[in-house]
């Protein structure tokens, strides 16, 4: 079916067809380009990509840290926040290049092997206190001749695996630190309360010092006094150790006496027993002169001689007695025993010479006193015996005394040192506690800025403590887990684009949609010489099938455009609406650059479109470039199909009238010409 629409560089009618084609030419183009590049995290699984894992796992406080396999296990595992995930490969340095070079693999992930190392130095610098901290990287390594987004799509993915190990590290580490600060602040705390016990200590002890002067000055002073004592107590034992002396003196020369008495009293007693014994013999014998006056009538010669020898014994016993007795009343009485010895050692001689009679009686009767005396001495001698033990008693007492007196010597002279000693050292003391009371003075000053100085430490620790924050485990955790990963966007989009592809593509399928129309009909018509109709209308005749398309562009492309991306109705309307608009305006800009500039204006026309689609698709083109793409009918579009507004469509509206006002002028001047021209 022929329509009367004039085809572009030929004479030849337009047909359905290709009214149908230029229709549908945006509509198919928008549709692959729109199917190819939105949500393309959906068929992430179509992409293949290998994990070289070369990291050498570390131990941190005895526990094995296998970073490298746990990022390994996270990229393998995916997030919840893709809808897919790459199809992930476990491989080794010869299979990763092979897989690269022939295709299998669209990316490599390389884990080197000082990875873990790396990724727990900034923790272990800060538990250690000392080393280099190194950040922890990953090698994402893509074919030469691999896809654009390729690179983009698996480098992103690891970028977020590792970002994530790296935000939980940080937690951990974060965590660790402040719990630190909690700890820290308690320990203050703690010392904080024994800085105000020993501030309380201290000034308990500067009181104690403070009172300990008064008692110094007490101490030098009764010191003093025992010096005093001591040294009068030095005289004293020196006068005792004199006095012991002469004790010593006399109690030897008493026990030499004693010892002297005891061996004259033996000689005593032996011869006061030997007089016994001849007064026992006298009477004996004065008793047998008795019978033997009696039976002869005379005095046997042995009584007289018998009396004599007594008499002369006793005599010899008085004389030693006078010698080693020092009884006077005792050597009487041995003088006068003598005595009656001698005398009747005379009676015995007168008696001799008397009557046999009296005489026998006279001599019994002595006999029997001679025997008594004879018993006396022996008696006597018994006393004597006595007497020499005690004198023997004396001597032992008196060496005892000696010895006695001679250890009281020792120990005065010993006492007297230890009291001049003892006088020294009280003085030295008393000199000691002087300097004590100076001393306690000192540190009663002392043990005060002690006081005043662990107060003002207190204080300080306490203020510490207050400003140190402190946190529970959960506040720790939480915390740590917000200054890890501070900011949070929610502004992510899971299509390579962003939101403003779509808008993007549809005014740049729209405005080659314009240019497809032209390429295949004419700006003007070829009787535009020859027209009766004006400028205008010719400019009109032309352009409502190109309008029409436009529109059917907009329309077609807007529902495309629905199926992808599941407007709201009022959002798709607003949509549809502008797409349309844009749809005729680009037709009317297309129809006036091949109208003024013919075959240029088409080439004109594709690099408004590249310029398009190169500005809308990065902010960071050049300033040149981004001015030219703000000033081209492309803007306005692109602006009203991303948010449907009054300003776009106003833009898109004068744009239009503006390449009709400008077909019109282009189309009068190629209605005059020259008779050469006629001519030709």
């Amino acid at each position: 079916m022929n329509l009367s629409i004039e085809r572009a560089r030929s004479r030849k009618p337009i047909t359905l067809l290709t009214i149908i084609g230029v229709l549908l030419l945006p509509v198919i183009i928008g549709g692959i380009l729109v199917a190819a590049l939105q949500n393309p995290t959906e068929r992430l699984d179509t992409m293949t990509a290998a994990i070289v894992n070369e990291d050498e796992p570390v131990t941190i406080d005895d526990q094995y840290t296998p970073l490298g396999r746990q990022l390994a296990a996270g990229l393998v595992e995916g997030s919840d926040d893709m809808d897919s995930n790459l199809t992930w490969v476990i491989s080794n340095d010869e299979d990763a290049a092979a897989g690269l070079a022939d295709g299998s693999y669209q990316a490599v992930v390389t884990i080197p092997s000082e990875f873990s190392t790396a990724a727990t130095s900034a923790g272990q610098t800060i538990s250690d206190g000392d080393g280099n901290p190194e950040q922890a990287t990953i090698e994402v390594t893509t074919p030469d001749d691999g896809l654009v987004a390729d690179d983009l799509i698996t480098s992103q993915i690891s970028s977020v695996a590792a970002d994530t190990m790296g935000t939980t590290l940080s937690e951990a580490t974060t965590e660790n630190i402040l719990v630190g600060f909690t700890t820290i602040g308690d320990q203050i705390g703690e010392a904080a309360t024994g800085a105000d016990e020993l501030a309380t200590g201290a000034r308990s002890a500067a009181d104690g010092a403070a009172e300990l002067p008064d008692g110094a000055t007490q101490l030098a002073d009764g010191v003093t006094e025992l010096g005093t004592g001591a040294a009068g107590l030095a005289t004293g034992a020196t006068e005792i150790s004199d006095g012991a002396g002469q004790l010593t003196g006399g109690a030897s020369q008493l026990a030499d006496g004693a010892t002297s008495l005891a061996g004259g009293l033996d000689t005593i007693a032996g011869k006061t027993r030997e007089a016994g014994a001849g007064a026992t013999q006298l009477g004996q014998g004065l008793l047998s002169g008795a019978d033997a006056v009696e039976a002869n009538g005379i005095v046997p010669g042995e009584v007289v001689s018998g009396a004599q020898d007594l008499a002369a014994g006793a005599g010899a016993l008085a004389e030693q007695c006078r010698l080693v007795s020092s009884s006077p009343e005792f050597c009487d009485e041995l003088d006068n025993l003598a005595a009656g010895a001698g005398q009747s050692a005379g009676g015995i001689e007168q008696v001799a010479a008397q009557a046999p009679g009296t005489v026998a009686a006279q001599l019994r009767e002595a006999g029997n006193a001679a025997n008594t005396f004879g018993g006396g001495l022996d008696q006597l001698a018994a006393g004597v015996d006595q007497s020499a033990a005690g004198a023997r008693d004396l001597s032992t007492g008196a060496a005892g005394l000696r010895d006695g007196a001679a250890g009281i010597t020792g120990g005065a002279t010993q006492l007297a040192d230890g009291a001049t000693q003892l006088s020294t050292g009280a003085t030295q003391l008393s000199d000691g506690a002087t300097a004590l009371a100076d001393g306690a003075d000192e540190l009663a000053t002392g043990l005060d800025d002690l006081a005043t100085g662990n107060a003002e430490l207190a204080d300080g620790l306490h203020q510490a403590t207050d400003q140190l924050p402190s946190f529970s485990d959960q506040e720790s955790t939480s915390l740590a887990s917000v200054i890890a990963d501070p900011v949070s966007s929610n502004g992510q989009s899971n299509t390579i684009f962003g939101p403003t592809a779509i808008p993007l593509l549809t005014a740049v399928v729209l405005w080659f949609g314009g240019l497809a129309s032209f390429l295949v009909m004419r700006a003007h018509t070829t009787r535009t010489l020859t027209s009766r109709r004006s400028s205008a209308g010719l400019t009109l005749r032309a352009f409502w099938p190109a309008a029409a398309i436009g529109a059917g562009q907009g329309v077609l492309v807007s529902l495309i455009v629905q199926i992808v991306a599941s407007y709201d109705v009022a959002t798709w309307w607003a949509f549809a609406g502008t797409a349309v608009l844009a749809g005729v305006a680009f037709a009317a800009v297309n129809q006036a650059l091949v109208a003024l500039f013919g075959g240029i204006g088409r080439w004109i026309s594709a690099l408004v479109g590249v310029v398009a689609v190169a500005t809308g698709l990065i902010s960071t083109v050049p300033g040149w470039l981004s001015a030219i793409g703000a000033a081209l009918p492309t803007a306005p579009a692109f602006t009203g199909l991303i948010s449907a507004n009054g300003s776009a469509a106003a833009g898109l509206v004068v744009w239009g009238v503006l390449s009709l006002v400008v077909t019109t002028i282009a189309i009068a001047l190629r209605r005059t010409t020259s008779a050469k021209a006629v001519l030709a």
